[in-house]
């Protein structure tokens, strides 16, 4: 019993070897992404600094009313309260595409729990089998929370399906998960400056 056991944990031991050897090799480059080897024949490369926290001063002249700063690239919504005391970074989701995209500075209007959700008139043209309503509720795209922005139909929001944050995933809102927008929602107000870069 105790020679098979040995015998196990050398197989063990030699399949994890080769699972090891055959897995990419990566390396940090000095611009602060990751070069992924995924053989000797393709480099990929993938950007793993640009999800790091941020100082409010490029961004806003002050932090009256609190800011939330959306970097589209990192996919990252920054959150500061206006005494400073707070600062939050949030994974999201952001547009599919540049043209469903709306950068530059806007601010919370209206700020939902347990929103309701329509579609805007060119999403129900792309996808005409969509629903005209949808209820609070764990089918609701918008989650469990809702900021609306001054802009017509952009949102920050939550979403239940939490494959998409990270992503490039939405018709032009931003995406959370539901428990960080009920954070947001606790810290911002009507008023809360927001600037999507």
């Amino acid at each position: 019993m105790t020679e098979k056991r040995s015998t196990l944990g050398r197989r063990a031991f030699l399949a994890s070897g080769a699972a090891f050897a055959s897995a990419p090799a990566l390396a940090q480059t000095e611009s602060g992404t990751t070069e992924v080897e995924r053989d000797l024949t393709e480099t990929v490369t993938r950007n793993i600094s640009s999800f790091r926290s941020l100082d409010w001063r490029p961004y806003f002249s002050s932090l009256r009313n609190g800011a939330v700063l959306v970097d589209i690239t990192s996919r990252a919504l920054h959150y500061w309260s206006e005494d400073q005391s707070v600062y939050k970074l949030y994974p999201s989701s952001v547009p599919l595409t540049e043209d469903l995209t709306r950068k530059g500075r806007t601010k919370v209007v209206r700020k939902v729990e347990g929103p309701s959700w329509r579609p805007t008139p060119s999403m129900k043209k792309r996808n005409p089998e969509w629903p005209d309503f949808v209820g609070p509720g764990p089918d609701n795209p918008l989650g469990t929370h809702a900021l609306y922005l001054s802009w017509t139909y952009y949102r920050i929001h939550g979403t239940h399906d939490t494959r998409k944050i990270g992503r490039r995933s939405s018709n032009g809102c931003i995406g959370l998960y539901n428990e960080h927008i009920a954070e947001l929602f606790s810290l911002t107000k009507v008023g809360t400056q927001v600037l999507l870069i």
